[in-house]
């Protein structure tokens, strides 16, 4: 089936469009419609006759649909992942993991999909225990979905293919940075899944994303800054239309005494620094212990030497970025910080080469700030339990690690995100049982495993009679001696 995704366009087209482009060239891909209010609702609709289908196809059926469309992602993937090359600027083979994490997401929530949302029974208790109780969860309708242009296949498909294999359709509205992915995602399901359009697009700039969340959709979930996911909310509040809100982050690792020093070196840079630090559960921030810190550094210094911008990973994809990363490592440089790697001449728009800061005060925008670019502070802690209540120092709540042996999990428990690596950096994203979100100011609500499935649905609890008490007690005729019968139960029950 070919359906119109429509929003890839000609220069001469007499509509309002806007241009995608290539992040390290300036270099014009396409031009794309911005879709106004008129054209959201109009998607939004269509989406709510197809849920209906959709939502009647059953588990087995959308899972059919749902692995012929992942069969042509994995065939494809070479294709795809040379467009996320053009228009986020990441490397292919960054790219290419990209693409394999999304695939196996889109497997793992099609396939549980029947044992998490599925009917299952649940206990009674002693006053129901003539009552049959299950709960079973429905979808939503219509899920509408606002991608960003960091991870622009990853991090919106965590909420793409959850909802559809919970029974949703999706209208989704992918960042302005990148709208050939999202039109290309759009534009592979309709030639996977023939039917009614489940999964529609709408490209655009704020005012479309605003349009998106004032539609009638049933849920939105929403990738970006904490800044713009306020004014999401505040959107989507006037028909109380509920949100998932994946925003920010300032993640820290922590180094213990008994961490392996090469090994967190090595994480720790990973972390910061690839996709161009462009990562909301990348590493912003390191606390090493006093024991490790002098050889953390060294280890880090040295492995840093052979990562460069525009090899090792690409450019600055939002080149308004490039501004606050300059303030903040000029703002710790000014206060006393140092680079041990990099510094002010490593930012050369749209390339930021490296930046490893040390004695950087605990209250400069690069230890409180989400910078989202490719540079990391490293702090010296007494202990592993200093290292804790300073990455704790922070309205963020997304992501972290820590390397340590005797107490790794004890402060990965203590740290206050939603996910920790213990002796790794992002392992939990590749895990799809794994739920993936924050607290405080890295928003709320999960993607990826059964939380993120049910995210997308509502329970439903039924009760079924199978034999009537002898002493009704929900009914006008119940007799005067119940009374006395509950309260011996109460006591029997719940007063020893």
């Amino acid at each position: 089936m070919s359906v119109d995704t429509g929003p890839k366009v000609a220069p001469h087209a007499e509509r309002a469009t806007f241009d995608s482009l290539d992040p390290a060239s300036g270099e014009v891909l396409a031009s794309y419609l911005v879709a106004d209010r008129a054209e959201v609702d109009a998607a939004v609709s269509r989406a709510r006759e197809a849920s209906i289908w959709w939502a009647e196809l059953g588990f087995d059926g959308r899972r059919s649909r749902l692995a012929t469309w992942r069969r042509s992602l994995a065939r494809r993937a070479e294709e795809l992942a040379e467009l996320m090359h053009q228009e986020n600027g990441k490397p292919k083979a960054d790219a290419v993991l990209e693409i394999l994490l999304t695939i196996e997401h889109l497997a793992w929530a099609a396939k549980a999909a029947p044992k998490v949302l599925g009917p299952h029974r649940v206990g009674s208790g002693l006053l129901a225990a003539n009552q049959a109780s299950t709960v079973e969860y429905a979808p939503l309708g219509v899920i509408g979905v606002i991608g960003p242009w960091n991870y622009p296949v990853y991090t919106p498909m965590g909420s793409i293919a959850y909802a559809l294999a919970a029974g949703n359709a999706v209208v989704f509205k992918p960042s302005e940075y990148t709208p050939g992915v999202g039109a290309w995602l759009a534009e592979s399901f309709a030639d996977s899944v023939t039917g009614p359009p489940v999964f529609q697009l709408v490209t655009g700039l704020g005012e479309t994303g605003a349009a998106l969340c004032r539609a009638k959709i049933d849920k939105l979930a929403f990738t970006g800054s904490s800044v713009t996911g306020r004014k999401v909310m505040a959107a989507c509040a006037q028909n109380l239309t509920p949100v998932l809100m994946e925003c920010g982050g300032k993640d820290a690792m922590i180094v213990d005494d008994d961490g392996d020093v090469g090994a967190a070196a090595d994480a720790a840079l990973w972390g910061a620094m690839s996709n161009a630090g462009q990562t909301c559960i990348g590493i912003e921030r390191v606390y090493v212990t006093e024991r490790n810190y002098d050889a953390f550094v060294r280890e880090l210094t040295t492995r840093a030497g052979a990562v460069h911008a525009g090899t090792s990973y690409g450019p600055i994809t939002m080149p308004s970025q490039i501004t606050i990363i300059e303030r903040h490592v000029n703002e710790a440089l000014d206060a006393g910080g140092r680079a041990v790697v990099g510094g002010r001449e490593s930012i050369r728009p749209p390339f930021v080469d490296p930046v490893v800061l040390v004695d950087v005060p605990s209250d400069a925008a690069a230890n409180t700030e989400e910078t989202f670019g490719p540079t990391l502070t490293v702090t010296k802690v007494r202990d592993g339990d200093e290292a804790v209540e300073q990455s704790n120092a922070t309205g963020y709540g997304l992501a972290g690690s820590v390397f340590g042996k005797a107490r790794g999990m004890e402060l990965a428990r203590r740290m206050r995100t939603g996910m920790t690596s213990v002796n790794s950096v992002i392992a939990f994203a590749t895990v799809p049982q794994l739920p993936f979100g924050g607290v405080g100011e890295s928003g709320f609500g999960r993607i990826h495993g059964a939380d993120g499935l049910r995210e997308f649905t509502r329970p439903k609890s039924i009760t079924h009679q199978r034999f009537a008490l002898p002493v009704p007690l929900t009914s006008f005729r119940r007799p005067a001696a119940a009374t006395g019968l509950l309260l011996r139960l109460i006591r029997m029950q719940h007063g020893r």
